[in-house]
């Protein structure tokens, strides 16, 4: 009896990582400039980030970077070496990009409805970049994915409900209007991820 044999899994070269990297965090750290200019926010570490910077002054980079460091230890332990060290040139990178944009491209309005949900469309698509060559953003990126390798859980909805509650703390640094634009793009952000990063789907 014949069976159809699976096609041969076939893993990232180094320098397909290394630009994955490149145009992914390009990519999440543009919709995190967009966010930042119109003075709205998303979840994760990000949206932490972005709580810290507006309230104190300090950099969304500085602050995201920071907020970060703790969590390496969890992805050495149970996501491997080659893991976190992508991880923190993702983190790295993006911290760094983010402050670089405003640089080069200068938007005289933005709308915060428009600026949330567009930047969270290309954020969700440099998450899955990123996510597909085995790395993240760190924090709650890194808890997400472990508990889905470990436990089956979807990354998605794990971090939904953590930006929920990031959300809600934000009511005290934003508007109401911003918080509605905020929430709208975080959904949209990860019904992306809960679609297309599911277990098995991707075995590169």
């Amino acid at each position: 009896m014949n069976t159809l044999s699976l096609p041969e899994r076939v893993p990232h070269t180094a320098l397909e990582d290394i630009i994955a990297l490149l145009f992914g965090t390009l990519v999440v750290s543009f919709g995190a400039s967009l966010l930042k200019q119109a003075g709205a926010l998303t979840g994760g570490m990000a949206g932490l980030a972005f709580l810290i910077h507006y309230a104190t002054g300090v950099k969304f980079g500085v602050a995201f970077f920071l907020l970060n460091l703790p969590f390496y230890w969890l992805a050495f332990r149970r996501m491997g070496k080659a893991f976190v060290v992508k991880t923190f040139c993702a983190i790295l990178m993006v911290s760094v990009f983010t402050e670089l944009h405003p640089r080069f491209i200068d938007i005289s309005h933005l709308n915060p409805f428009y600026a949330a949900i567009f930047a969270s469309v290309i954020m969700g698509l440099g998450f899955l970049v990123l996510f597909r060559h085995k790395a993240s953003l760190g924090g709650v990126n890194i808890l997400a994915l472990y508990l889905q390798d470990r436990y089956q859980w979807r990354a998605g909805k794990i971090m939904m409900a953590v930006d929920v509650c990031i959300m809600l703390a934000s009511l005290a640094v934003v508007s109401l209007p911003i918080l509605a634009a905020s929430i709208c793009g975080g959904v949209v952000l990860n019904l992306i991820i809960a679609m297309n990063h599911r277990p098995n789907r991707y075995l590169a």
